[in-house]
């Protein structure tokens, strides 16, 4: 059952459109946001946070034990929370301990997704551009384990 499967998609791939490659200044831009994200946090900087958000974002984790009126639990955080926790320095960390990357999972016309790490959270951001302004419209995100 596997081998005409597997011959089927040989066939279909080739076929299929190749995808346009994404021009630099577009990838550096939505890095830049992304790092505006993450690195005003880490410095504690709501300013530079709050540039980088939409005014509508949503921005939610899976909780394991959800309330007892939910079925699927989400935390979840608005703009206004987000930028005074930065403002509370929550993340503050001292430069030489910042260990982050950002990177581009895919563009599209004026939505983009992108994968944020640190030592403490994976973050995953639906982004668009607004004028020639990229911003984190939802971002979902785990926290890792702490050791």
């Amino acid at each position: 059952m596997r081998l005409p499967i597997l011959a089927a998609l040989l066939l279909i791939l080739p076929a299929l459109p190749a995808r346009a490659e994404t021009d630099p200044a577009t990838l550096k831009a939505i890095e830049a946001t992304a790092y505006d994200y993450v690195d005003g946090q880490l410095e504690g900087d709501a300013a530079r946070v709050a540039r980088a958000l939409h005014p509508d974002l949503a921005k939610r984790a899976v909780r394991a034990t959800p309330d007892k009126d939910e079925v699927l639990g989400l935390r979840r955080m608005s703009k206004d929370e987000l930028v005074e926790l930065t403002r509370q320095g929550v993340l503050k960390t001292p430069t030489e301990k910042w260990d982050r990357s950002v990177r581009v999972l895919d563009v599209t016309g004026n939505v983009a997704v992108a994968r944020v790490e640190t030592p403490w959270f994976v973050d995953y951001f639906h982004m668009g551009r607004f004028g020639d302004r990229w911003v984190i419209v939802n971002a979902m995100w785990q926290p890792k384990p702490r050791n």
